[in-house]
């Protein structure tokens, strides 16, 4: 006659048998990753064949970098830092190497991160001369007691922590030169010679249910008096919270710190029940409401990643481990 221990053992692997093996030896659980490179007046008849294959290499490239270490089982932080530190390397975009110019013709840059395991975050504004704001602004959230570091400050913590610098022609380009001369010379606002708002950004879900968000911007042309707008503000244009979503946003700043998009997206998520779609769309509105215009990545704890902007365009990509793999431009793709 067998023991009790052992017949329950029998008991146990029957039902192992009838309903599948535990949950640990389950399939591996999924990763999600969304980025984008700037939402504006992205319009067909704008672009030349070359040009936009050339914007959706780039985003193909960046995409693939944060993929690959989600596939890998890294961290949704990694995949996040790997996917935007080649935007900020890539002039296209309105970020590191290809920040706008400044009213005097500087470069000065911001950044933020931020970890949904326990919503620690680090972000910097107002640098110059950091290859790669957004490490920067992860060694503020992993190496400094606090949130956001701005200007000389920001600046004296990056040489503590031996962040690489770039000389300032590294960041020159001659489009967003132009496009500062344009806007002295004819008397524009930064809307009218920027026809897209570059900040570059990505969210994250990793295979252990984490996420992550991070953006990084050069900013407005001809930003004076050091105007910070929403990307390295936490819970305007960055958020990551595993109980809601993680969210990187991209438009005219002003409207978003008004609103708090990255925060309300996740609370209408957490606290109404709203799929990621319809809390982004609904915060999109209201920030066309007041004025403003942009677009908004988001990854939900269940590996949706979605799209939502009030413009014509917005560079985006999204990959999932269920096999999609795309990148876009305009609105209606």
């Amino acid at each position: 006659m067998k023991s009790i221990p052992s017949r329950l053992t029998a008991i146990a692997a029957a039902f192992v048998a009838i309903l599948g093996a535990p949950a640990m030896a389950h399939e591996e659980e999924g990763w999600s990753i969304a980025i984008h490179g700037g939402a504006g007046t992205l319009g067909r008849k704008d672009m030349t064949p070359e040009r936009d294959a050339a914007y959706r290499a780039a985003l193909r490239q960046a995409l693939d970098a944060g993929a690959k270490v989600l596939r890998e089982g890294g961290t949704a932080m990694d995949a996040v830092e790997a996917a935007i530190v080649i935007m900020e390397d890539d002039a296209r975009f309105n970020a590191g190497r290809g920040a706008v110019y400044t009213w005097d013709e500087t470069h000065e840059l911001d950044a933020s991160i931020m970890d949904g395991r326990d919503r620690s975050a680090g972000a910097v504004a107002g640098v110059t001369g950091i290859r790669h704001p957004i490490r920067l602004a992860r060694k503020v959230m992993t190496d400094s007691p606090h949130v956001m570091l701005a200007g000389k400050g920001a600046q004296q913590f990056a040489s503590e922590q031996d962040i690489e610098m770039a000389p300032p022609e590294w960041f020159d380009t001659p489009e967003r030169l132009e496009a500062l001369k344009r806007l002295k010379a004819e008397k524009l606002s930064a809307i009218d010679v920027d026809i897209k708002f570059g900040t570059v950004g990505a969210v994250a879900l990793d295979k252990s249910g984490n996420l992550a968000a991070g953006t990084s911007t050069g900013g407005m042309t001809g930003k004076r008096w050091g105007r910070i707008g929403d990307a390295p503000v936490i819970g305007a244009g960055t958020y990551a919270d595993n109980a809601a979503c993680a969210v990187s946003a991209t438009g005219w700043g002003e409207f978003f710190i008004r609103v708090g998009v990255a925060r309300t997206i996740c609370l209408r998520m957490q606290m109404k029940g709203e799929d990621a779609q319809t809390a982004s769309d609904a915060v999109i509105a209201e920030v066309g409401a007041l004025g403003g215009d942009g677009g908004v990545i988001v990854v939900a704890p269940n590996g949706d990643a979605v799209f939502s902007m009030n413009t014509s365009g917005m560079y985006r990509g999204r990959a999932t481990s269920k096999g999609t793999s795309e990148v876009g431009i305009y609105a209606d793709e």
